[in-house]
């Protein structure tokens, strides 16, 4: 059943289940939280990750496409770098092209698109960082997202 995701293991359970992540909003300065979060992704995890954005054609040596519509599979994850204004229109591409969850990056909150998104089948993250999340879950990161320099024993199976 479709939900906004607001615990912990929700989030953690939409990760482990997720082979796909699609970044819209995806940037070509490596300044920008986009461009560091996709480095992150490609780096540290299992996940096959597409990049949107109308402007660009390669970033990081990968195709970039133009919008959702133009990927090759409906995205597991659709992680959201835009204007809060523009949250609604990306909802509703992201339902159109059949992912499974739209993620609002820190900063990013629309109930309406929210309520939207959980009516048409799909999960929500609203005001979290996907890579910060992921990093938490893997045991590396304090619950406020920086790194403690603890290792531990922990065993959690993420992607």
């Amino acid at each position: 059943m479709a939900a906004v995701l607001a615990r912990a293991q929700d989030r953690l359970r939409l990760l482990q289940r997720a082979d796909t992540v699609a970044i819209v909003g995806m940037s070509a300065n490596p300044s920008r939280a986009s461009h560091f979060v996709a480095t992150y992704l490609l780096g540290s995890t299992d996940f096959d990750v597409s990049f949107v954005n109308p402007r660009e054609t390669e970033i990081l040596g990968r195709r970039v496409y133009a919008s959702l519509a133009d990927l090759p599979t409906p995205p597991d994850v659709v992680d959201v770098f835009r204007r809060t204004e523009d949250l609604a229109a990306v909802t509703d591409d992201a339902i159109a092209a059949g992912a499974g969850a739209v993620w609002f990056q820190l900063g990013l909150t629309d109930d309406d698109a929210a309520a939207t998104a959980v009516a048409a089948g799909l999960d929500v993250v609203q005001n979290r960082c996907l890579k910060i999340e992921h990093a938490r879950f893997r045991g590396g990161l304090h619950l406020a997202g920086f790194d403690t320099g603890v290792i531990d024993s922990r065993r959690t199976r993420l992607v």
